[in-house]
């Protein structure tokens, strides 16, 4: 794959002011009104939004270095909000509605904010709840109108308080006074904005602990996007959903994308009675999503078609099958087979044994396509042939469903710390059980390690499992006030340990294979990767969420949280008796059920070693919670689910 590195401006607000002067009549976002309508904004309406705003901040005294928090789900004024910050050299603290009031407080005081923005009522009720533990916010920004009750206690409380349509108003009547002078004011700061300055702070999930503040800078962004043309093929005036957490450094990534490409923001939710529809209005031909919202598009779609049945969900069934066969035999033909072993797989001999059986699926291939697939891509506004994953892993089961049906799910892999795209699966050859083609700002090697710790940086060649290293401009500048912290994963060199296992293949792609801080190590030294066999575990229909457990035991267990409709549903076919959930749990049949699917599941024959049998489980009612058992990428906070979960998971072990 060959790359051309493009020259943009030094930062983020320069980058948009370029756009602006090349594309004012494009739309940039499309946002719901209060009657649920789509309105739409042109890059001159929102750049115009933006230098108002800025004058607006700067009269409440904002200023360049100052740390400024943003609590707030993906909307129209989260982004104005965002570059009013950076075109006054001011750093955003994001985070979002899910987040725990501890947690904001937290993020709040830690990162010094005077200053905060707040979607609604709910989320400032969070602060106010223990004003004490944020003593430095002084201001406080409210997107959503709040009550006059929530108003007095915020005044009790020593804030000040402003509404972000008042707000605007005013910056705009200051605008007014001159307004190529005021433009120009505004401008004149964003020039002064080094690529190395600061234009985030995002604090990690917390899956393993204590949140970190990520600093990553202007350039950290815009060396990625000097590059993203790459591996997104996307034109002016195409349009990208956007529902991932925008707080969240991929869709942070995504804002800055589509202003890069002069195309649109939409507005939605990440819920299927909410996206599909929206998807129908503005038919977008992008979308970035969580892997947990395709896993919900698909099983709501193979539901539906089994609640259908008969001689519809045959068919179904028949065209899913064959959409698969056909999609690896074109992934023979092409050469779109990974090469994760040490020797090279044979290109003109894997064209040769997928010729043949490609020419024949085809026509059956066109029909299910015609008769079933294309259908199932209109639910998507039906301009979408490639869509987005990233913020987990994707199951396998899950991404040979979308290239049964025709629709390239792109793949990649990153973090926060790396602001954040490491690699990307090649539209044009999308090799499917790897997570791409490593970016060419990066350098990446895998290393030998031993439970996370380096114990050479000699790059380990194709095939072969490692710790992944990387050393990027992409690189975060460090976690904020944390040198100690940053020294542990940053090297003198600049090498970045990113936690990760991982292997190479001969294609320079990537195949994630676990964590190396989540390495379970048994009584008798096996180390097990319980992602692989969490992975493995959720291909079932009746398993909702898996956490595999047994660091220093002799065996493994795991909490196993039931597809629950799907569950009770068995359940009744088969005439199993039970008054509430929870006692059908309980019931000996269904205990014996799921002892069934794991046996069927960890076996030799799918490559699992005796050491990673499952020996006992326990099933969880409950579904794990975003905030609670799951963070806001919805990632298992393994931690939290231990304490959570100790006296279930201590009987196990009994």
């Amino acid at each position: 794959m060959k790359f051309t590195k493009r020259t943009l401006p030094k930062n983020l607000p320069l980058l948009l002011k370029e756009r602006v002067s090349q594309c004012p009549s494009v739309y940039l976002q499309a946002a719901k009104d209060k009657n649920g309508v789509y309105q739409y904004y042109t890059y001159q309406e929102f750049y115009d939004a933006v230098i108002a705003f800025a004058h607006a901040l700067r009269s409440i005294g904002v200023q360049r270095g100052s740390n400024i928090a943003l609590m707030s789900d993906n909307r129209r004024e989260w982004f104005i909000t965002d570059y009013a910050i950076l075109s006054l050299g001011a750093v955003d603290v994001p985070r979002g509605c899910d987040s725990m009031g501890t947690e904001m407080r937290f993020i709040t005081s830690y990162a010094d904010c005077e200053a905060g923005f707040f979607e609604n009522e709910k989320q400032l009720l969070k602060i106010l709840e223990k004003k004490d533990e944020v003593p430095l916010l002084k201001t406080v920004v409210l997107f959503d109108t709040m009550s006059a009750e929530t108003e007095a206690k915020a005044g009790e409380s020593g804030l000040s308080f402003y509404y972000f349509a008042d707000l605007l108003e005013k910056g705009k009547a200051i605008i007014s006074e001159n307004p190529e002078e005021k433009k120009k004011e505004i401008e004149d700061e964003m020039e002064k904005t080094a690529p190395d300055d600061v234009a985030t702070m995002i604090f990690t999930s917390g899956t393993t602990g204590t949140p970190k503040g990520v600093m990553l800078t202007h350039n950290n962004y815009i060396s990625q996007l000097s590059v993203i043309h790459d591996f997104i093929n996307c034109k002016e005036g195409d349009w990208w959903m956007t529902i991932l957490p925008v707080w969240h450094v991929f869709e942070r990534l995504i804002q800055y994308v589509a202003v890069h490409m002069k195309c649109g923001l939409a507005y939605s939710k990440p819920a299927a009675p909410i996206l599909l529809p929206d998807m129908a209005t503005i038919r977008p031909q992008w979308i970035c999503g969580v892997p947990r919202l395709w896993e919900a598009l698909a099983t709501g779609v193979i539901r539906t078609m089994k609640k259908t049945g008969g001689a519809t969900l045959k068919l179904f069934n028949f065209f899913i099958g064959v959409g698969s066969r056909y999609a690896l035999m074109r992934d023979y033909v092409f050469g779109n087979l990974p090469q994760l072993s040490p020797k090279k797989r044979c290109r003109p001999l894997d064209s040769v044994i997928g010729f043949l059986p490609w020419i024949l699926l085809f026509p059956l291939h066109k029909l299910g396509d015609a008769l079933v697939f294309k259908k199932i891509r209109a639910k998507m506004g039906g301009r979408i042939s490639i869509a987005i994953s990233g913020g987990g892993a994707l199951q396998k089961e899950i991404d040979n469903f979308y290239r049964a049906i025709g629709l390239n799910l792109l793949e990649g892999y990153g973090m926060s710390e790396t602001a954040p795209v490491i690699s990307f699966r090649d539209y044009r050859h999308p090799r499917p059980g790897v997570v791409g083609v490593v970016f060419p700002t990066f350098e990446l090697r895998i290393v030998e390690e031993e439970h996370g710790i380096i114990k050479s940086m000699d790059p380990l060649p194709p095939g072969k499992q490692g710790l992944i290293v990387v050393r990027s401009p992409q690189v975060m500048k460090g976690y904020y006030k944390r040198p100690d912290l940053t020294e542990k994963v940053i090297d003198k060199d600049g090498w970045l340990n990113t936690g990760d296992l991982g292997i190479m293949s001969h294609d320079n792609e990537i195949k994630i294979t676990g964590r190396a801080k989540d390495t379970i190590v048994l009584l008798d030294g096996e180390n097990i990767e319980p992602s692989v066999i969490e992975g493995a575990l959720l291909a079932s229909d009746f398993i909702e969420s898996v956490m595999v457990t047994g660091q220093d035991k002799k065996y493994l267990g795991a909490l196993i949280v039931p597809s629950k409709d799907n569950l009770v549903l068995y359940a009744e076919e088969n005439g199993i008796p039970h008054d509430n959930y929870e006692g059908l749990l309980k019931n000996e049949k269904i205990h014996s059920f799921f002892e069934k699917i794991i046996s069927q599941i960890i076996t030799s024959a799918n490559g699992f070693r005796i050491c990673e049998k499952i020996y006992k489980f326990a099933l969880i009612p409950k579904s794990f919670e975003a905030g609670v058992e799951l963070s806001a990428k919805l990632e298992m906070m393994r931690y939290k689910i231990a304490e959570m979960y100790k006296k279930e998971i201590d009987a196990l072990f009994e």
